[in-house]
């Protein structure tokens, strides 16, 4: 592949209250990878009204250029002044390539890029592989991950999001990479929408993104009573609790902790599913754990066929047993 004078990989890491979101710092590693086919640099990408915490967490990651566009126009969110700030990066910067985490921001980011400058684009990709002579292939899933799709992108520049978990963060160093401040002023015609309130449902912080251990009730766990138990052994794991649509549904947990097609996809190191048969649209939200166990006392439930390690039995009477030999050996 030729990749011409653009060489360079610019990755937008999105934040959340002030610090970096785990999904954009693991767009630096595909980006890393682009950067040594290319012959370019890695630059990161923040925008905000206050970037220094973020700028302190991200310089250890690895970019070689760190971009901080701070101001107040920011201050709520809205993308249209983010979008802006992006195409001016992009224009001076010329990137061969520009990443972002798929997030609602990320997303509509990348499609209102790659619109203008007549980009190719990809989104939600799982994985990357190169060529031999270099071009980029990646890998998006279909039809609730029921099918894994290669793309081809040989022509740049070109825009990209990445599937949070799909790709491990580069390891943090303790070399830090210098900040270059750019100061954009985003003009009022830019801006046609603002958001004037944010309503945030009262739940307790759940950050399933993050975790490195889920203990996950389904359908099978019976009751509402029963998630006591996932609590317990969540808590001895130092993990914290996520839940199938139909336990949602039922009122047995909070929306926050769903996982799946229409919750969180989740990447943890250790993903326990308990009472859960293990429908599309959950599985497709934990394929990228890194250990399955599954427990459900129907040996032909679905998820026995992606589980690590499958225990056919009643999740209630299974998790007392494995609550107290994991304190056991804790002890």
């Amino acid at each position: 592949m030729d990749w011409g004078k653009q060489k360079d990989i610019l990755v937008f890491i999105e934040q959340k209250d002030g610090h970096p979101i785990n999904a954009g710092l693991e767009c630096l590693t595909p980006a890393r990878t682009l950067a040594k086919a290319s012959g370019g640099k890695v630059l990161a990408l923040l925008i905000g009204t206050d970037n220094a915490e973020s700028e302190k967490r991200v310089s250890g990651f690895g970019a070689d250029v760190l971009l901080s566009v701070e101001g107040e126009q920011y201050a709520d969110g809205g993308s249209d002044a983010f979008s802006y700030a992006l195409e001016q990066v992009a224009e001076k910067y010329k990137p061969a390539a520009v990443l972002a985490a798929v997030t609602p921001l990320g997303r509509e980011l990348t499609a209102r890029l790659s619109a203008k400058k007549v980009m190719g684009s990809v989104q939600d990709a799982v994985n990357l592989h190169l060529q031999e002579d270099g071009t980029p292939v990646w890998t998006i899933p279909l039809y609730s991950g029921t099918i894994l799709n290669d793309i081809v992108l040989d022509t740049v520049p070109f825009a990209a999001t990445t599937r949070s978990g799909a790709f491990s963060k580069p390891e943090e160093s303790e070399t830090k990479t210098s900040v270059t401040k750019e100061c954009i002023s985003v003009p009022d015609e830019a801006i046609r929408k603002k958001v004037l309130e944010s309503v945030k449902e009262i739940t307790e912080a759940v950050n399933l993104e993050d975790a490195k251990v889920i203990v996950a009730g389904g359908r099978g766990m019976g009751k509402k009573e029963n998630f006591a138990l996932l609590d317990q052994l969540a808590k001895i794991l130092g993990g914290v609790v996520g839940a199938t649509r139909p336990a949602v549904e039922s009122e047995w947990i909070s929306r926050a902790h769903q996982v799946g097609q229409s919750g969180k996809n989740v990447a943890p190191a250790l993903y326990i599913g308990c009472g859960i048969s293990g429908a599309t649209q959950h599985v497709s939200g934990i394929m990228n754990s890194g250990y399955i166990v599954a427990i459900n006392k129907d040996e032909d439930a679905p998820i026995f066929d992606i589980a690590d390690l499958g225990i056919v039995g009643d999740a209630m009477q299974v998790l007392p047993v494995m609550i107290e030999e994991i304190q056991k050996r804790k002890a």
